[in-house]
C-alpha cells in the first residue's frame, strides 16, 4: 500500500484540491509540503500531535517536510475555532516560543541536510510595506467570498476585528513565499483551515500561474477538537517539565472506548494489519487497545524507557506491577510551616489540580485519598514525618503520585 492510500485507510484525509495530483505527489516522494504552527504557548501540545505525526509519515515515504513557525501570524492571532480575540504576545515572547518548539520538533522531525527545513514567518512577514501588501495582495481577495469562511463566521457573532480579518491574507501570503522560495508545492492543515489554505492555492495560481495543492487532515476528534489536549489539571504538553511522560501515558490510557481504534489507526505506527484484528475487539480487550496505544504514543514522544516507566507504573496501582515505580514528587522543604503543609498545595505541587479552588472542589466532593483514606477537611494536612515516609495521593481513579519529602 502506497503512502497516499495509507493515510486515507488510517482515517487521516478529510478533503483535498485535486486528488489524482496529490496522490501522484506523494506516492512518489515528489512533494514539498508545509504545515504551520503558531507559537502561541512555550511547548507543543497534543492538539499539534496528530500534524507531526502526518509529517513523520510523509518524510519517511520521501516527501520533504517544511516546518512553519508563526511567528509573525502569531502577533495576529488564527480567528479559527475563536469566539473571542486571542491575547496579544510580545515579540519576545513570540520569540521564546518558536525557540522551544524548535527544540520539541528536532526531536521528532528530522531535519539534517536535504530533509525537513523549519522556517519563521516573521522573517517575511514583519518586513512588508502595507501598501505593497494591499495592492498586490489585496486585490486578489474578494471580502464576499472571505466572510463566508468558517473561520470568520464563528467570530462575527461578537464581533471580527480588522486585525483578525487579515490572517487568512497572511497564511495565503506564507504559501505564496514557500512555493517561490523553497518550491513548496503542498499545504496541509487541519479542516479548520480549509477556507486559508485555499486562499494560499488561488493565491499562487493567479500570481504566478502555478499549480499548487491543499489538503486537509482529518484532525482527530475534531468535533471535539479544541477538547484535545485538555483534562481537568491542564493542557497534555509534549514538554516532559510541563506533562510528564507518566501523566501523557495516563491521558492516551484514558481515552473514550469510541476511540480507542480510531486513534491507534491515526495516530500510531503500527502497521494497519495487525490494527484491522483489532476491530473485532470489545469488553476488556479495549483495556488491552488503550494500554498499546498509551504505550505507542509515549514512545515516541518520550522515548521507550519512559513509555515502559509509565507503562509499569500504571499497572503497579491499577494491577500487578513495581509500586517503586509509581510517580513521586518531591515537597520542596521551604513549602512546609511549622512541619506541616496542607493537602490543597500538594495537588497543586503534583499538578493534579489546575489551582486551589479546583483543589478544594475536589475535596469536598470526596474525590482525593491519601493512602487509600478519603480526605474530608479542605484544610486538612500532614506532616513532615508522613512525607518522610511518603504518601500516595489519588485524585479520582487515576490520577495519583507518591510525595515524598
Amino acid at each position: 500500500m502506497q503512502i497516499y492510500e495509507e493515510l486515507v485507510a488510517r482515517g487521516l484525509i478529510a478533503q483535498v484540491t485535486d486528488e489524482a495530483e496529490i496522490k501522484e505527489l506523494i506516492n512518489n516522494g515528489k512533494a514539498t509540503f508545509y504545515i504551520g504552527f503558531d507559537p502561541t504557548a512555550d511547548s507543543l501540545h497534543v492538539g499539534h500531535f496528530m500534524a507531526l505525526c502526518l509529517m513523520k509519515r510523509l518524510q519517511m515515504a520521501g516527501n520533504k517536510p517544511v516546518v512553519l513557525i508563526g511567528g509573525g501570524t502569531a502577533m495576529v492571532g488564527d480567528p479559527s475555532g475563536r469566539t473571542d480575540m486571542r491575547s496579544m504576545m510580545t515579540r519576545e515572547t513570540i520569540q521564546h516560543n518558536c525557540d522551544c518548539f524548535k527544540v520539541q520538533m528536532e526531536r521528532f522531525i528530522d531535519f539534517g541536510e536535504g530533509k525537513a527545513t523549519m522556517v519563521n514567518n516573521a522573517d517575511w512577514l514583519l518586513g512588508l510595506n502595507y501598501i505593497d501588501v494591499l495592492r498586490d495582495v489585496g486585490a486578489c481577495f474578494s471580502v464576499n467570498r472571505m466572510l463566508t469562511a468558517e473561520c470568520y463566521k464563528q467570530r462575527m457573532e461578537k464581533g471580527l476585528s480588522f486585525l483578525e480579518f487579515n490572517y487568512m491574507i497572511m497564511q495565503s501570503y506564507d504559501f505564496y513565499h514557500l512555493y517561490k522560495e523553497y518550491g513548496c508545492n503542498m499545504q496541509f492543515g487541519g479542516d479548520d483551515q480549509w477556507s486559508n489554505m485555499l486562499g494560499g492555492t488561488e493565491l499562487i495560481r493567479r500570481k504566478l500561474g502555478k499549480d499548487a495543492y491543499a489538503m486537509t487532515i482529518n484532525l482527530l476528534l475534531n468535533s471535539e477538537g479544541k477538547k484535545m489536549g485538555k483534562t481537568a489539571s491542564g493542557a497534555v504538553w509534549l514538554d516532559p517539565k510541563k506533562t510528564a511522560p507518566y501523566d501523557f501515558y495516563q491521558y492516551w490510557r484514558n481515552v473514550d472506548d469510541k476511540d480507542v481504534l480510531k486513534c491507534i489507526r491515526m495516530l500510531t505506527f503500527l502497521p494497519l494489519e495487525e490494527i484491522d484484528k483489532m476491530d473485532s475487539w470489545e469488553g476488556a480487550q479495549l483495556n488491552t487497545a488503550k494500554d498499546i496505544l498509551a504505550y505507542e504514543l509515549t514512545k515516541l514522544i518520550h522515548g521507550e524507557e519512559e513509555a515502559e516507566k509509565a507503562r509499569n507504573a500504571s499497572k503497579a496501582l491499577f494491577g500487578s506491577g513495581d509500586s517503586s515505580l509509581t510517580p513521586s514528587v518531591t515537597v520542596p522543604a521551604d513549602m512546609l510551616t511549622d512541619g506541616v503543609i496542607d493537602v490543597n498545595s500538594l495537588l497543586v505541587l503534583g499538578k493534579m489540580v489546575p489551582s486551589k479552588s479546583e483543589g478544594r472542589r475536589a475535596i469536598e466532593q470526596g474525590g482525593v485519598t491519601i493512602d487509600g483514606v478519603k480526605v474530608t477537611d479542605v484544610k486538612a494536612t500532614v506532616t513532615e514525618a508522613q512525607l518522610k515516609e511518603g504518601l500516595l495521593i489519588k485524585r479520582g481513579k487515576k490520577s495519583f503520585n507518591k510525595f515524598v519529602l
